[in-house]
């Protein structure tokens, strides 16, 4: 049986202007579905947040805010879908048991978000938790865990390990990491943690992602430390 693997795809790469790129990952996943199962999860991106925004400023709750993120996290999941044909599962699934069954179909399966309150990088870590993946890498915009914000900050420094603890009190003091660039979130980590799933967070680029899926050394590893 191939092993499983989670893969949180930044929503930038389901921009307008990036079409090229995702008939790239589509390409790129194909390929990588012989060694491995992928499980993607597609973020919301900048077409998510514009609708949040429009939509919060006509006062929206917090909760049909998050339901709306939901509903184009599963669209740019559908894009990629179309772009796979007939090696992806055919629909977003929308709860944890349906990406059970599509998972055990032996199919790439793209999802977005499941539940209102829960980043898709929590969704990412519930998922590979429920198919027991092998491994959750979650490709962002940037390469790794910074001691700050890198788009911000030249000087800041990367880890190529960091231990779990270490980054929880970083995402608490969201001025400094959470709110600056999509990491990770508290929810997720407490995923990881509890259920010991091996996690990176690296650059969304099929050629990282491959090097880490292969065992390489790329990204940031989170390092679980023990019970």
């Amino acid at each position: 049986m191939k092993k499983k693997i989670v893969i949180k795809l930044s929503g930038r790469i389901f921009s307008v202007e990036n079409v090229k790129i995702l008939k790239d990952y589509a390409e790129f996943l194909v390929k990588i579905s012989k060694i491995c199962q992928p499980i993607i999860v597609a973020g919301g991106g900048t077409i998510a947040r514009h609708y949040i925004s429009h939509a919060r400023s006509s006062g929206a709750d917090e909760s049909t805010l998050d339901e709306l993120g939901i509903e184009i996290s599963r669209l740019n999941a559908k894009l990629l879908i179309y772009a796979l044909k007939n090696k992806a599962y055919s629909h977003p699934p929308t709860t944890l048991q349906e990406v059970k069954h599509a998972v055990d179909d032996g199919l790439i399966v793209v999802a977005g978000g499941l539940h209102p309150g829960q980043s898709t990088n929590g969704t990412a870590a519930l998922i590979a938790e429920k198919v027991k993946a092998e491994q959750f890498l979650n490709a962002t915009d940037v390469d790794g865990v910074y001691d700050m914000d890198p788009n911000k900050f030249k000087q800041a420094k990367k880890f190529k390990r960091i231990e779990m603890k270490n980054l929880k009190s970083m995402l608490v003091h969201e001025d400094s990491v959470a709110g600056g660039y999509d990491l990770m979130d508290i929810v997720a980590l407490k995923i990881i943690e509890r259920s010991r799933i091996q996690t990176r967070i690296l650059k969304a680029d099929p050629e990282i992602i491959e090097k880490a899926i292969k065992g390489g050394n790329v990204g940031t590893k989170i390092i679980l430390t023990s019970k």
